[in-house]
């Protein structure tokens, strides 16, 4: 899962990126109101995490443009304890909920999970392939009856894939989907991780699940 990060504040937004993507989002991170609105019109984001007070273009006003945009990702607005008028108004604006600053690291974590949950399509809590199962509440997978650890960026690959199945994934999609915007498309990191989800999904199981068609992309299911 992808999200989008706008915060002004260097610390904060570290911070926060750091503990998204220990939890496997990739995250793309703004300073600016303008900058958020370039990169959410650029990119799909399953989340967008706003804060309130922003350089120029302020993140009420982010939000607005985002709504006008039909940009329907879930956001969370980030605001100061105090200021209540805030958070009215950034509800009015089309924020999905907020969270007041300082925050626990915990209590951010469980609202982005809620957050994205909204934007789960009804029935894909739990994705499913054969004896493959992949719980995005419990950030689990399980095969057959064996949990299967994966890290975070394993199981965001697994993850679009399963969303997709059983139409193929190109390249360029999963780094869309998997990384930010800073991953470097020269590298083989994508191909890095399809074969260590295959080591780890199917190595010791059958039928195969994860197989690769080749000038077009990647497939998760049953051989054709």
């Amino acid at each position: 899962m992808r999200i989008l990060l706008v915060e002004d504040e260097r610390k904060v937004a570290s911070f926060v990126a750091r503990a998204l993507r220990e939890n496997a989002y990739a995250v793309d991170s703004a300073g600016t109101g303008e900058d958020g609105l370039r990169l959410a019109l650029e990119n799909p984001y399953d989340a967008i995490l706003l804060d309130v007070r922003l350089p120029g273009m302020s993140g009420i006003e982010l939000c607005r443009k985002l709504r006008q945009a039909e940009i329907q990702s879930p956001i969370l607005m980030l605001t100061a304890r105090s200021l209540v008028e805030q958070r009215v108004e950034g509800l009015d604006a089309g924020a999905d909920d907020y969270l007041t600053k300082p925050f626990a690291l915990a209590e951010l974590q469980a609202r982005v999970r809620a957050l994205v949950r909204r934007g789960f399509r009804r029935g894909e809590a739990k994705l499913r392939c054969g004896d493959l199962e992949l719980d995005r509440h419990r950030r689990s997978v399980i095969r057959g009856s064996a949990r299967v650890p994966l890290t975070s960026k394993e199981f965001a690959l697994l993850e679009l894939l399963l969303l997709r199945s059983p139409d193929s994934v190109t390249r360029s999609e999963i780094i869309e989907h998997v990384w930010d915007s800073h991953f470097d498309s020269d590298t083989n990191l994508v191909e890095v991780y399809i074969n260590r989800l295959r080591q780890k999904i199917d190595q010791g199981h059958g039928p195969k699940l994860v197989h690769t068609l080749r000038g077009v992309g990647y497939r998760m299911g049953a051989a054709e």
